[in-house]
């Protein structure tokens, strides 16, 4: 494997995970409504479990609420029995041919466990990224016993470091502000 190759495909792995990191902070609810809080929701619906997503359009009247029109009328129980049972501490209310979903004012307590959970992602991000360092460096290694000179290893040591050492940067820099987000009163 080239040596551009394994630098593209380690930024490449660095990327994702800081990706995945940034769609798990969706999943944090700061109070405000969003419909990225309901993506984790499965449904019971026509024999099989599908998304929210595709048996209902998730919306966003207010700041408060959210609103979740099922294309199908038959399946409102379903989705409002699947809302209530994901845990998210989430009340559907059904008004019609829609559910209406209040989001709850957080608590002081729950603003901490949230913030905590960020934490925890944040490092599992970063553990990702070590991981895609630690790879990389590996296949330079491998490379240096195929040939490739000390110059060039401590060259590439240092880009890959430098990687890391940006990628980790920007994980932990969207943690503050999921952090200030959610404690934010």
């Amino acid at each position: 494997m080239e040596p551009k190759d394994i630098l593209k495909s380690m930024n490449d792995d660095m990327k994702k995970a800081v990706d995945h990191t940034l769609h798990e902070f969706s999943s944090l609810h700061t109070g405000k409504a969003s419909p990225g809080m309901l993506d984790s929701v499965r449904v019971e619906a026509y024999g099989s479990t599908v998304s929210l997503k595709e048996i209902a359009a998730v919306t966003t009247p207010d700041a408060r609420t959210i609103m979740v029109q099922p294309w199908d009328k038959s399946v409102i129980q379903d989705v409002e029995k699947a809302i209530r049972s994901a845990n998210l501490g989430f009340n559907p209310l059904v008004d019609g041919g829609i559910l209406r979903v209040p989001v709850p004012e957080l608590t002081g307590e729950r603003r901490q466990e949230l913030a905590k959970t960020a934490g925890n992602m944040a490092e599992d991000g970063r553990v990702r990224v070590r991981h895609a360092r630690r790879d990389a460096l590996d296949l330079f290694k491998a490379a240096q016993k195929d040939g490739l000179s000390e110059d060039d290893f401590k060259r590439y040591e240092k880009d890959v470091q430098k990687a890391h050492d940006d990628y980790i940067a920007e994980i932990n820099e969207h943690l503050s502000k999921k952090e200030a987000d959610l404690k934010k009163v």
